[in-house]
């Protein structure tokens, strides 16, 4: 739930949410004011694609497991992310960090920020990188393995909706120093504002999965959101005062008893989604991208004026997932998107977060299924 602060910021990493995945990473030399660079050597970029013209340096961060919603810290060292990996002794999604600029090194288990108990999800560093929240089920399963969940009901692929899961802050250790929600139901996905005032995080305590944010101590807790529907994966904007979300909206009877249903189940099918934004109060909410299947993970520009976002709408499989910059001043872009990241079909996902730090050139975190990536961004259009 990619990934994967999350575009044009100095070592930017594209968030959002990230699959399953290995990382990749880059060093991005300064940009000189044009997309091309004097230092850089297409044949030694072995791993990036044909076609992929925005990314550059392109390097493998972790090896084997699955690596998932890798973001960046504030100052755009480090990375906190999620993996399953049973040479690291996680059988389920745990919460790890390591330094962008030696990854987990060939393999080698980094340093794991949570418990071990249950299941963690969407971890983000607080202001200082000092602490990273993230959300875990430890609260109601510390004697537990991992919970269980289906992948598909009724042959309908389908995400678990712990209800179990709490939000938590911890040090660089690994010890929890605050917990910032304890409402019944899921609480999760939680990503923090670029001023460190905010958080967002997706709350089903109103009766649906809804957008909700909190100061950065848990104080003041409020509800974004409240179409029915899956509203979740918020980032803020660059200056903070606005939020990118995917969301479902069902549109008959029929989906809105389906969805009511799987939720009824702690489950959501995240096969219909789309970009929505909105002021952080709720206000202005409109709808950004219409052009069906699944989209996720969005990320605004630091210029304002683009959103990026991970869609299969152009896979006739719904298997191949590219990176796509929406206009927000073109409604109807959908006509002729612009690829950002061509990935072929045995790579599932890939989505993007951008780092805290505005420049004109980029690195980015992409996640390609069960590889995370990170590379340098070059605006080319």
């Amino acid at each position: 739930m990619l990934s994967l602060r999350k575009i044009f910021y100095e070592n930017i990493s594209f968030l959002a949410l990230v699959f399953p995945a290995f990382f990749f990473a880059c060093n991005v030399p300064k940009n000189t004011g044009t997309s091309k660079s004097t230092t850089y050597n297409p044949a030694t970029d072995t791993l990036r694609l044909p076609g992929e013209n925005h990314l550059r340096n392109v390097r493998q961060l972790t090896f084997g497991g699955d690596n998932a919603e890798a973001y960046w810290s504030f100052d755009s060292k480090s990375l906190s992310f999620q993996a399953t990996n049973e040479k690291w002794g996680a059988s389920c999604d745990q919460i790890f960090t390591m330094p962008i600029e030696s990854g987990t090194n060939g393999g080698a288990k980094p340093i794991q920020i949570s418990s071990g108990l249950g299941k963690t999800t969407c971890s983000y560093f607080m202001p200082g990188n000092k602490t990273i929240l993230f959300a875990s089920t430890h609260g109601e399963h510390s004697g537990e393995g991992c919970p269980s969940a289906p992948r598909s009901v009724g042959g309908k692929y389908v995400w678990a909706i712990h209800q179990e899961f709490d939000i938590y802050v911890a040090d660089l250790k690994g010890k929890i120093v605050k917990q910032l929600t304890n409402s019944p139901g899921y609480d999760a996905e939680g990503t923090v504002s670029p001023d460190g005032k905010k958080i967002v995080f997706t709350s089903t305590r109103s009766g649906d999965l809804e957008l909700w944010t909190m100061n950065i101590d848990g104080s003041d807790q409020r509800q974004v959101t409240k179409a029915l529907g899956y509203d979740g994966g918020a980032f803020f904007t660059p200056d903070s005062k606005k939020l990118v979300f995917r969301a479902s909206r069902p549109k008959t009877d029929e989906e809105a008893k389906t969805y009511k249903e799987l939720l009824a189940q702690g489950l959501v099918q995240p096969t219909a989604l789309e970009i929505f934004m909105c002021n952080v109060d709720g206000s202005d909410l409109r709808q950004i991208t219409n052009v069906g299947k699944a989209n996720w993970a969005p990320f605004m520009h630091p210029s304002g004026k683009k959103i990026l976002f991970c869609s299969n709408h152009h896979s006739q499989s719904g298997r191949q997932f590219n990176v796509f910059p929406s206009i927000l001043t073109a409604r109807d872009w959908s006509k002729s998107p612009s690829t950002l990241a061509s990935i072929p079909s045995r790579c599932s996902r890939r989505t993007a977060s951008t780092s805290p730090f505005p420049a004109t050139a980029t690195t980015a975190a992409l996640g390609i299924r069960t590889c995370l990536w990170r590379s340098g961004w070059i605006e080319s259009g």
